[in-house]
């Protein structure tokens, strides 16, 4: 579910995202509200991540406001996992009470660094006390606390980002997310590249993952996928959800989901998002149909990128006589036993999830 509203857009971000326009916030809610009710029913839901943009914009009766509709119309699993993005800044220990009143079980702080020099680069609000704060008193509101980091910027020393790493491990959350810093084509940060200003180093990023890799698993951190962490038990459960091929339901400006092999993404306006559910009608961009070989390449494309590997004995025999497949295995990056598949070497993951999409289809005879 998405929210797509920001005080302001980060350099680097590609998302459906305004800034600027919260005078619009009712009107967006009315309409994602009555989005919800387009939706053939689909429950119990098992989790629900209310991403941005900048949900931590949003009071708490207004995300339960939400959270309500799509009981309603669809009902929650007992136990159901509900998460939300958040930036650190807009967090305290009453609005996380209030959260948690609200049905909240799950916070995603946009930490991105400990290091302020870093954060100004990356055109972030907060600072490190701000973001360290904000860790705490997502603490003692009682959610679980997942914290979001960025490695690479041009701005950040490898010492800058392992005091980053260490930092949040001090903190002690649930789970921990890392990602290289991509250059996005129509963002700030990639007309300020164009421009002839520095852009990330991928020697540098390949770096600094090992040594976030390092750190987080030496603190007890079950390296889950390939840029997350998660003490035992605290795995997002949306994302398992994702990477294993399931069903998702999408709401709002730019979501995507994926139903019943049928995949669909909505209109990226926010006026035509408005103007298209204000009128009765859902506001989808387009959908395809996710069948047979194809759906089965896109489950394994997805399952690579967990640790523990992904079960696809056929596509397993027709790698391992893939020319590209069979280089990856000598070099001890990809294991195939039993008919799994495991990345030995997750900074090798995008290069067989490519392998994977690009095997042909079996043929009747074999």
């Amino acid at each position: 579910m998405h929210i797509p509203f920001c005080a302001r857009v980060c350099p680097y971000c590609d998302v459906a995202v305004v800034a600027g326009q919260d005078d619009m916030t009712e009107r967006y809610l009315d309409a994602l509200v009555a989005e919800i009710g387009m939706e053939p029913p689909a429950g119990p839901i098992g989790a629900v991540f209310v991403g941005g943009g900048t949900p931590s914009r949003l009071s708490a009766d207004q995300l339960g406001r939400i959270l309500t509709a799509l009981d309603q119309a669809h009902g929650f699993a007992p136990d159901a996992e509900i998460s939300l993005e958040a930036n650190p800044e807009d967090w305290t220990v009453e609005y996380g009470r209030a959260l948690v009143d609200a049905g909240v079980t799950r916070v995603s702080l946009g930490v991105q660094s400990f290091d302020d020099g870093v954060l100004e680069d990356l055109g972030r609000a907060h600072t490190r006390r701000v973001a360290e704060q904000a860790v705490h008193a997502a603490r003692a509101a009682g959610v679980s606390v997942s914290i979001d980091l960025i490695f690479g910027s041009p701005a950040e020393s490898v010492e800058s980002w392992v005091t980053t790493v260490e930092t949040a491990v001090s903190l002690a959350p649930d789970h921990v997310s890392t990602y290289a810093l991509t250059v996005e084509r129509g963002t700030a940060l990639s007309r300020s590249i164009a421009a002839g200003a520095p852009g990330p180093d991928a020697d540098d990023q390949a770096e600094k993952y090992q040594l976030a890799r390092r750190l987080l698993t030496a603190a007890g951190y079950q390296h889950y996928e390939v840029s997350n962490y998660a003490r035992p038990d605290h795995e997002c459960r949306y994302n398992l959800n994702t990477w294993a091929q399931g069903d998702y339901l999408a709401f709002g400006l730019g979501g995507h989901g994926h139903r019943g092999g049928t995949r669909r993404r909505n209109v990226r306006r926010l006026e035509a998002y408005l103007e298209i559910v204000e009128a009765g009608r859902r506001p989808e961009a387009g959908r395809e149909e996710i069948t047979g070989w194809d759906a089965e390449l896109e489950r394994v494309f997805l399952g690579v990128r967990l640790r523990s590997g992904v079960a696809a004995p056929e596509v397993a025999g027709i790698f391992e006589g893939d020319f590209e497949g069979a280089a990856l295995m000598a070099a001890g990056k990809v294991k195939i036993a039993d008919g799994m598949i495991r990345v030995l070497d997750p900074l090798f993951t995008d290069a067989v999830a490519r392998v994977v999409l690009d095997l042909p289809e079996p043929t009747a005879s074999g």
